[in-house]
């Protein structure tokens, strides 16, 4: 059986005039500045002015979510950003925390009219942190900008 698409959509990433905030953890700094590095450059790249671009510095990954809702509640903005890093070590403070920040954002994304994307690193030591901003691979940054500018993109197309 064959299906005919009668019409193919798909953000882009040509509309560079976007207001953009970026919440982003401290906690773990060595790895999040890396992170809010790659995104303003990314960010930059696609030609999106400095001036629109807000970035909220939250103490830990658990205050994301609040910051996020908060932001979403303003109508400022096009697009929310998340960036973070919650590292394994010994404890199961680990799990809790990365479930119930995965969890709020998700909420969050899906009560809102702008997108909200997920660049929270999850990893089991600080070596691999480091790999995931830019150390041996790309930015993990850096693709949720690109994620971001693409999904503000598709949202104005469907509105």
């Amino acid at each position: 059986m064959l299906f005919f698409i009668r019409k193919f959509i798909q953000g882009n990433f040509k509309n560079n005039d976007v207001k953009i905030a970026i919440v982003a953890s401290k906690f773990n700094e060595i790895v999040t500045h890396h992170l809010v590095d790659g995104a303003l450059a990314t960010l930059k790249q696609f030609g999106v002015n400095e001036k629109n671009i807000d970035v909220y510095w939250v103490p830990g990954a658990f205050e994301i979510g609040f910051t996020a809702k908060k932001i979403m509640l303003s109508d400022k903005y096009d697009g929310i950003m998340t960036l973070g890093a919650v590292i394994r070590g010994e404890t199961d403070h680990y799990s809790m925390i990365i479930q119930n920040v995965t969890s709020t954002i998700m909420q969050i994304n899906l009560e809102t009219k702008i997108p909200v994307t997920f660049g929270i690193l999850t990893t089991d030591d600080i070596e691999q942190a480091l790999q995931r901003v830019g150390l041996k691979a790309g930015n993990e940054g850096s693709s949720t900008a690109q994620t971001l500018l693409e999904m503000i993109s598709l949202n104005k197309m469907m509105n």
